[in-house]
């Protein structure tokens, strides 16, 4: 059975029906689980969204603009770091892109198992591609991708 599960998970209102299913499967395995949220690299004039409008930015301000999205994903998926009894060590928020990051945290850290949703809620990633289907053909362990029903 599975021993490092990894839930790639973004940070929207809709999530906690992956949640529920990370959970139930973490406790069935008994796996080491860890979470990872990529804050991708993004244009100033794109700077709002899922982690709020950051003030004061000007174009020379990347570097912190970027330190302020790992601060507020790290802060808005405390609850879930709460409810899924794991250590902070374990709540990875990189930058990059997206699965790039996600399969190379995967095979670093032998995970053989990753969760995500089955669509993303990026502006950008919508029209450029699906990040779970690049899990899905580019991951060397298995992928788990949960579709939402409303």
């Amino acid at each position: 059975m599975y021993k490092h599960i990894l839930f790639a998970t973004e940070i929207n209102e809709t999530k906690s029906y992956i949640e529920d299913k990370v959970e139930k499967l973490q406790q069935l395995t008994q796996a080491k689980l860890s979470i990872m949220h990529v804050v991708e690299p993004i244009a100033n004039v794109y700077y709002s969204g899922m982690y709020g409008v950051v003030p004061n930015l000007d174009a020379s301000d990347s570097v912190s603009t970027t330190k302020i999205f790992q601060d507020r994903a790290k802060e808005a998926l405390q609850p879930l770091v709460k409810r899924l009894n794991i250590s902070e060590k374990n709540l990875h928020i990189p930058v990059g892109q997206t699965s790039e990051e996600i399969l190379a945290f995967a095979e670093q850290h032998k995970v053989d198992l990753i969760i995500t949703g089955s669509h993303g809620v990026h502006g950008l990633r919508l029209l450029l591609g699906s990040t779970a289907n690049a899990l899905l053909h580019g991951a060397k362990c298995d992928v788990l991708a949960v579709r939402f029903n409303e």
